[in-house]
């Protein structure tokens, strides 16, 4: 399989698309001739392109969304399933395809599903089979208003466990691979009779440093999760807590640098002032 950005092909005279053809490469190929210009296919038949185990197989897929600029006047028709965008994103190419990145293709393929199911199933697949990260299936989710409807709701939720917990994996990877010090893991911290601070995925309580995984992703209550976390590391980091904030993205993408920073914070804990004595609690 063959997968990178291709370029447009601004002919825009459309030809109205022959009968199903017979098998499901015939029907994309199909399906871009006749929308043409700027087109890239979308939806269940690009994450079948994807190889997503939960789309249907090339040859099952019936009906082909095409993604073509708000600006085209193109029409669905037979097949074809003309899903319209003010920007679209840049196309990969997939077996001399043009298809959407895996998060549209995601969420033009939700926008037409009602079965809680497979909206869980595609959006967890998205995740675990390495294809992006949580956050950015969930802004395209949100992008497209998508995110008042219930079932993908709750399906977002299975996501987002589903992310925490492949970071947490990373997280333990790094610790081990780079052979920095065995931390304690996800730990509540409180003061001696005093109030809760958080919880963080690992601490060093010797040396009074912290990491915290942000797994947060776009939603519409965002602004009040960032103002909860931020307050929160601002109280630590004035008891004198190191709090080192990680992204899922981060640990795939450059988990040596991760590694560097927490090593070097746990260094130079000798250097600054004691921290104040918290209680630390499993979570």
């Amino acid at each position: 399989m063959r997968r990178k950005t291709v370029g447009m092909n601004h002919n825009t005279s459309p030809s109205a698309p022959s009968p199903l053809p017979r098998t499901g490469a015939d029907r994309f190929r199909e399906a871009i001739r006749y929308a043409r210009a700027e087109a890239m296919i979308t939806g269940l038949a690009a994450l079948s392109l994807h190889r997503f185990a939960a789309a249907p197989p090339r040859g099952m897929v019936d009906r082909v969304d095409v993604l073509v600029p708000r600006t085209r006047r193109l029409r669905s028709t037979g097949f074809v399933r003309v899903v319209k965008a003010a920007q679209p994103p840049t196309p990969v190419e997939i077996d001399a395809l043009p298809v959407a990145p895996v998060e549209r293709a995601l969420a033009d393929a939700v926008s037409a599903l009602n079965d809680a199911g497979v909206v869980r199933r595609l959006l967890t697949e998205a995740v675990s089979g390495g294809h992006c990260e949580p956050g950015a299936v969930v802004r395209e989710l949100n992008r497209a208003r998508l995110l008042t409807r219930p079932h993908v709701v709750d399906a977002v939720d299975s996501l987002l466990a589903e992310g925490r917990s492949i970071a947490e994996q990373r997280l333990y990877e790094m610790v081990r691979e780079f052979a920095l010090p065995d931390p304690l893991w996800n730990v509540d911290l409180r003061l001696p009779g005093g109030p809760h601070l958080g919880g963080v995925d690992a601490y060093w309580p010797d040396q009074a440093v912290a990491v915290e995984l942000d797994t947060r992703a776009p939603r519409q209550d965002d602004d009040a999760l960032w103002s909860e976390y931020t307050r929160k590391r601002e109280h630590l980091e004035r008891l004198g807590i190191t709090v080192v904030h990680i992204t899922p993205r981060k640990l795939r993408e450059t988990m040596d640098q991760q590694a560097t920073v927490v090593r070097t914070a746990l260094m130079a804990a000798p250097d600054r002032q004691p921290a104040a004595y918290v209680v630390v609690l499993p979570r």
